[in-house]
């Protein structure tokens, strides 16, 4: 106790702190010994109850398997509010209707109990044909030593409740995977910090979601977390440096489909192999697979590694291998060999084709090059996968025997992007339903004696190449079908829907030929394909109207491309598809009114009508589609005012909007451009749909990425968008009769990268507001009547390239600095009353302001020199006064508050060491 009473510190001005000290130190040893006594006592009880349990196995065994009431009873309670729907797995089945309260409920299905204290600790529901709400009052969540909670694959709704955190917080496995969960995630989920697996993948993409701090905090908490699985769960606005916190445990991690974006933190992926495989080894006769994907391994392929003789599979995509592939002495029975996504170069060497057991070949995306022999390849009869896509150097040979050679297991077949020049016809022996010849150097036709052996064939892509004609379609079963970007000709009649073919297809799903030299009309025959998805007729020279039939495919139907044609007429009242996205009818001669039907299509993204003959009023009424992003109108004849009076949420994902060359008249309508929210922040990637990447309703896309591109006027030129499309916003007015004042609502619209107004009748000054529009990138507001000086505010517009203001009634000064300074004198040219560089006109010096010597009668100066003196003075009084104190030691009072709060400082600072 002496040794702790000389570690205090003594507070100053008193004289008894020892036996305080003292006597409270005699009270702690009290404490002690009374903890010490306790504990025995539970020891003793503890080894009398291990005692007795071992000497009765009877009761131990009783203890093991019967579960607590309360418990059976909350289990019992969460089977009532939960009701069963139909099983969407083959392998689902109620788990549920085994919970039967006659019997002990460890011993129910999906139930799993403690063995001594028979708490429930597991419950696996997981493909339990499970449907309903985990509502915050669930009696699940009574369970509070539930370690593990697995409720995979059923179709439970709504929210997850916070709840299941604060209550469950012994979790230490917690599986919600593909249900139909949504909302924000609680970012109490970071409190069960035992959790060591967590699985909340695929609960309907993009409704269940992470924000920052939510997923911070998860990443900062979980020390323990080994696996984390949360594909399709949208975090767009989650940092990917937040994963870091993770490395010390993670051993799994899945983030398909999240939509994170940035640069990735490397340090995330710890300890990949790097270097080259070694040129032999020794042993390993045992090894069947070798797996090495997505690490650094460089250098050739050692001809070792097909030696082996027990390895079944080889793995090498995505890393860094140049070298060639070593030729093959010994090949032994490998089955899969996946070489694909690295940059190994030079020929495929013949030996390799002595690996006779191969099923799963992949080479892709690699710089191979050279001739393939058909009699080589033909050796390689038990192949059901080839893949040699993307290997811009690589080409197939073909003989008078290929007709022989027989493939009788191949089922697909990708030589996409390489140089094959001729149709390899040693494929018709097969049994392929995927057929992949997309960009190569493919001349002729495609015979219907060729085609007549494609018969199991679902998919066929043979678009860009310098194909004439193509004279049916093969077999029955075909679901898709590209042909775009050849040089076929002639009706599409004639081309490829052959009436004399007896097995036409009825489920076409994906039909594109766009851009090619096709004429006439749309055949009828196409409009039996009730379940079409995708159609794509553009670019052609199509003419004659178009068929209303082509409204049957209201079932399916996501995006119609019939761009830059001969169509004329109407556009017909049948466009009033639920699932259609992508409508394009540009370029053509349409005329007429815009469908009042097109306002049913309550999934459509866009809309481009641009370079027709429209008769019309603006549209207003597309203002109630929900998911409308892109509406170009350009080069029609709409005419009269744009109504302002639009509710608030109207319009409020659009992008893009092009109105220009039409004959709208009226002011700008303000409220239309408080509206456009997309435009003013980012729009949560939940209210985002893929327009440039069209997906079938499994969302899955068809065989290649189908990009639509958008043509816009913007920077002086017209570009052409297509992948850049999801992210670029834009808006031309030109052209019009619109007059008045430009609204500063306008300035609002910060993230919009083009504006154009010109060639209007507007008035009045440029709104100062512009200078927030900081990701503008052109501003055109040439040819109309604006007047005032340009506001200074525009140099913060640092992206801006392209500025023309020209011929209007602008006066002043040409600010300066940024990107003003890049600009040329036309931007500025037709504006009399314009002066400063870069223009030739030079601007009158202001004159000076009247100072007074030194300021002297100034109140302001006035002010400062009491303010100095003041400061003066109280820098030297402070200083006397503290030397005055600390050496006399007067005033005591003041002395001993600075004593004391010095001590307390100096003794918090030691207690922290």
């Amino acid at each position: 106790m002496e040794t702790i009473e000389r570690r205090l510190p003594r507070a100053a001005g008193t004289n008894c702190e020892g036996t305080d000290l003292v006597a409270a130190g005699e009270n702690i040893g009290r404490l002690i010994r009374m903890l010490c006594q306790i504990l025995c006592l539970l020891l003793a009880l503890l080894h009398f109850h291990v005692g007795c349990s071992l000497s009765s196995p009877s009761s131990f065994l009783h203890s093991a398997h019967l579960c607590l009431p309360e418990q059976k009873a909350a289990l019992l309670e969460f089977k009532n509010t939960i009701s069963l729907d139909h099983c969407w797995k083959s392998a689902s089945y109620p788990k549920t209707n085994s919970w039967n309260e006659s019997f002990d409920c460890c011993s129910w299905d999906g139930v799993s109990c403690h063995k001594v204290t028979g708490h429930v600790i597991g419950i696996d529901l997981s493909q339990s044909c499970l449907n309903g709400t985990l509502h915050a009052n669930s009696s699940l969540f009574h369970l509070r030593g539930l370690q593990r909670l697995n409720l995979a694959y059923n179709n439970f709704n709504g929210s997850i409740s916070s709840e299941l955190i604060n209550q469950l917080v012994s979790l230490t496995h917690l599986n919600l995977s593909s249900n139909l969960f949504s909302d924000l995630i609680p970012c109490e989920i970071s409190l069960l910090s035992k959790l060591v697996s967590l699985d909340l993948s695929y609960n309907g993409y993009p409704d269940l979601r992470f924000d920052s701090q939510g997923f911070v905090m998860l990443a900062r908490n979980l020390t323990e977390l080994r696996n984390l699985i949360i594909d399709s769960v949208d975090m767009p606005d989650v940092a990917s440096l937040s994963f870091l916190n993770l490395t010390s445990s993670l051993e799994h991690l899945s983030l398909r489909d999240c939509q994170l974006h940035g640069e990735f933190p490397s340090d995330v992926f710890r300890l990949p192999y790097d270097g080259p495989l070694p040129n032999h080894v020794n042993g390993l006769q045992l090894l069947e697979a070798v797996w090495l994907s997505n690490n650094l391994i460089s250098g050739g392929v050692p001809s070792w590694l097909f030696t082996l003789p027990s390895l079944q599979e080889l793995d090498l995509t995505y890393n860094k291998l140049t070298g060639p592939i070593e030729q093959i002495q010994k090949p032994n029975s490998v089955w899969k060999v996946d070489l694909s996504f690295n940059d190994i170069h030079g020929p495929i060497p013949s030996s390799f084709f002595g690996l006779v057991d191969l099923e799963t070949l992949r080479l892709s995306s690699n710089n191979l090059s050279g001739v393939i022999k058909s009699n080589l390849l033909a050796k390689l009869k038990k192949l059901g996968v080839l893949d040699l896509s993307n290997n811009s150097l690589l080409s197939l040979s073909t003989s008078g025997n290929d007709v022989n050679y027989s493939f009788p297991y191949l089922v697909t077949v990708s030589f996409s992007s390489c140089s094959i020049r001729q149709f390899p016809s040693f494929f018709r022996t097969s049994k392929m339903s995927y057929f992949d010849l997309f960009n190569n150097k493919i001349p002729g036709g495609i015979s219907k004696w060729e085609a007549e052996g494609w018969e199991e064939l679902v998919y066929l892509n043979l678009s860009y190449n310098f194909l004439t004609t193509f004279e049916q379609f093969p077999g029955k079963n075909l679901l898709i079908l590209d042909l775009q970007s050849n040089l076929l000709q002639g009706p599409i009649l004639s081309t490829c829907l052959n009436l004399q073919n007896p097995n036409p297809p009825q489920d076409m799903r994906v039909f594109l030929i766009s851009k090619n030299n096709l004429t006439g009309n749309i055949p009828p025959l196409i409009c039996n394909w009730s379940w079409l998805e995708h159609l794509d007729l553009s670019r052609n020279r199509l003419s004659g109207i178009i068929p209303n039939c082509l409204g049957n495919f209201s079932q399916a139907l996501e995006l119609m491309n019939l761009e830059m044609n001969n169509f004329y007429g109407k556009i017909p009242n049948s466009f009033a598809h639920d699932l259609l996205r992508n409508l394009l009818l540009n370029d053509n001669q349409l005329e007429g009114l815009l469908p009042r039907t097109l306002a049913n299509c309550s999934s459509l993204e866009l809309l481009n009508l641009r370079n027709n003959k429209l008769t019309d009023t603006f549209p207003h009424w597309l203002a109630s589609l929900p998911w409308l992003r892109v509406l170009i109108l350009r080069s029609n004849r709409l005419h009269g005012p744009m109504p302002n009076s639009i509710a608030s949420s109207n319009f409020s994902l659009l992008q893009i909007i092009d109105l220009s060359h039409n004959e709208l008249t009226g002011p700008l309508p303000t409220k239309f451009f408080q509206n456009l929210r997309a435009m003013k922040d980012h729009v949560s990637e939940d209210k985002r749909h893929s327009t440039e990447l069209p997906r079938s309703r499994d969302g899955k896309l068809h065989g290649h990425d189908y990009y639509y591109p958008v043509n816009v006027t913007t920077k002086r030129f017209e570009i052409e968008l297509v992948k850049t499309l999801i992210i670029f916003t834009f808006m031309d007015f030109s052209n019009n009769l619109f007059c008045g004042e430009i609204p500063e609502e306008l300035g609002e619209l910060i993230l919009l990268q083009g504006l154009n107004f010109s060639n209007n009748n507007l008035t009045g000054p440029i709104p100062p507001s512009f200078g927030n529009m900081v990701w503008l990138e052109s501003l055109d507001l040439s040819s109309n009547k604006l007047s005032g000086r340009i506001p200074s505010q525009l140099t913060n517009l640092t992206f801006l390239e392209v500025l023309n203001l020209s011929q209007n009634d602008l006066v002043g000064p040409i600010p300066h600095g940024k990107q003003f300074d890049t600009f040329e004198n036309d931007s500025y040219s037709g504006n009399l009353g314009l002066c400063g560089l870069p223009l030739s006109k030079q601007c009158e010096p202001k004159p000076p302001m009247p100072m007074l010597k030194e300021d002297e009668g100034s109140e302001t100066a006035f002010i400062w020199k009491v303010a100095m003196m003041g400061y003066g003075c109280g820098v030297v009084l402070g200083l006397s006064m503290g030397y005055i104190v600390f050496t006399t030691g007067r005033p005591w009072w003041f002395v001993r508050i600075i004593e004391r709060d010095w001590q307390n400082n100096v003794t918090k600072w030691i207690r922290s060491i």
